[in-house]
């Protein structure tokens, strides 16, 4: 019920959307590393502190209730950068980017352009 008031879909379409397009930014971001050379070994660095269903989930929030960054931030833990950089990364949903097909993300896209468009959710 709470994913139904702060971002208008049922966990069942979350879920799914997560299974979709979850992949699609792995392999995106997999390819983002191995297109430049290392500097530190494998699991090196800093660690993400939002996992992907955490940046889907602020992505969604703020495209249906305009929610600013500072406050997803604040809400989930993490610098405003750190959202600004989930909403860029999640936002755009361009599997191209990851060299798949457009077909592969197409029920994602559909989803995620009518759910932009549709009108904000009440609480009641």
């Amino acid at each position: 019920m709470s994913e139904r008031r702060t971002t208008g879909l049922s966990a069942t379409v979350i879920a799914d959307l997560v299974a979709e397009l979850g992949p699609v930014w792995q392999a995106r971001r997999d390819a983002e590393l191995a297109d430049r050379p290392r500097r530190r070994a494998v699991g090196a660095g800093a660690k993400y502190k939002l996992v992907f269903v955490d940046r889907l989930l602020a992505t969604l929030v703020h495209l249906r209730r305009g929610v600013t960054h500072d406050v997803l931030a604040c809400w989930f833990g993490v610098d405003r950068s750190t959202i600004t950089r989930a909403i860029g990364e999640i936002g755009p949903c361009s599997p191209t980017a990851a060299g798949a097909s457009r077909a592969d993300c197409g029920c994602a896209r559909s989803l995620m352009s009518s759910f932009i468009s549709a009108p904000p959710v009440r609480p009641r």
